[in-house]
């Protein structure tokens, strides 16, 4: 499966941004999908996650209650709203998908396939 991201940007804090992670492929609703960044000088982190059927989310504690995470298995897409960005916010966002199932979804390493990255700044 390919991955493409889009909908990064530069935003004040406080502000909202809307990631769009397109699939290619007609086997997408079979990889659960992630969000990952990286901010320059660190490691790439776990941001968000969601089920093959997209029942299930899961987000790490920097983010939760600020992001949400969605998809639409019929359009090959998926979302990372973003909400009352801060300036620690600030990274290269990457999609990706894993064909293991919906388990361990916040490890790097079940992740088979991944965007180009999207970068995000948030100015203070």
């Amino acid at each position: 499966v390919q991955l493409q991201a889009s909908g990064g940007g530069l935003v004040q804090a406080g502000g909202s941004l809307r990631l769009s992670c397109a699939a290619s492929g007609r086997t997408f609703s079979r990889y659960a999908m992630g969000w990952f960044r990286q901010a320059p000088g660190k490691e790439r982190e776990f941001a968000a996650a969601i089920s093959r059927s997209g029942g299930s989310t899961d987000y790490a504690d920097s983010v939760k209650g600020r992001f949400t995470i969605s998809r639409d298995n019929a359009k090959n897409m998926v979302i990372l709203q973003m909400n009352s960005l801060k300036p620690e916010d600030t990274a290269v966002y990457y999609c990706a998908a894993s064909p293991a199932g919906d388990h361990y979804t916040t490890r790097a390493v079940v992740y088979d396939y991944w965007g180009q990255g999207t970068q995000v700044t948030v100015s203070s």
